[in-house]
């Protein structure tokens, strides 16, 4: 059961058994035109991944979860995902963790689905998560390139910190960090 969030549109969490739209909407993602500036994966690695590997995505244990948009077809529309990262941990970068904190990576909303506020409903929906397992603060990365991403964002709420990451080691290669405190 999701919850209806106008024009047709439902959000809600991912089932372990649907995995192979898990898959196919990742992929989806990656073949998008700026998915180098979005995914830290490319295409040919996520395409090479075993099916195990989906099942247990989807299975989404230890933490995790992800939320899809259904179209008023069915059609799986856009994702998010949240980590919960835990203090005095350190997260995915091996940076020290300072406090319980949503992270949300995996945002993807398809082109004929875009502007209409989809984005914020599939931010809501990850942040309501995040709130409802201790987390003090969401957070989440975008490129220094990306105005569209980080326009969504600033309407969903997030705000930057001011933290500059580079993925790679081409320094222009900068992600924001953007966070929404409880």
């Amino acid at each position: 059961m999701g919850v209806d969030v106008g024009q047709g549109y439902v959000v809600r969490g991912v089932r372990k058994e649907e995995w192979q739209e898990v898959k196919r909407l990742r992929l989806d993602a990656l073949r998008d035109p700026v998915a180098h500036l979005a995914f830290l994966e490319t295409y040919e690695t996520a395409a090479a991944r075993p099916d195990a590997f989906w099942k247990e995505r989807a299975a989404q244990g230890g933490g995790v979860r992800q939320f899809v948009a259904e179209g008023p077809d069915g059609e799986w529309v856009g994702s998010v995902s949240v980590l919960m990262e835990e203090a005095g941990g350190e997260d995915w970068a091996g940076n020290p963790v300072e406090r319980r904190q949503g992270h949300v990576v995996g945002v993807f909303v398809r082109p004929g689905h875009r502007g209409n506020g989809l984005i914020g409903k599939l931010l809501d929906a990850g942040v309501a998560w995040a709130w409802e397992q201790g987390a003090e603060r969401v957070r989440l990365f975008v490129h220094a390139d990306n105005p569209r991403a980080q326009g969504a964002y600033l309407r969903a709420g997030f705000k930057p910190t001011g933290h500059v990451v580079s993925f790679s080691k081409n320094e222009d290669e900068r992600e924001l960090e953007f966070a929404l405190d409880r």
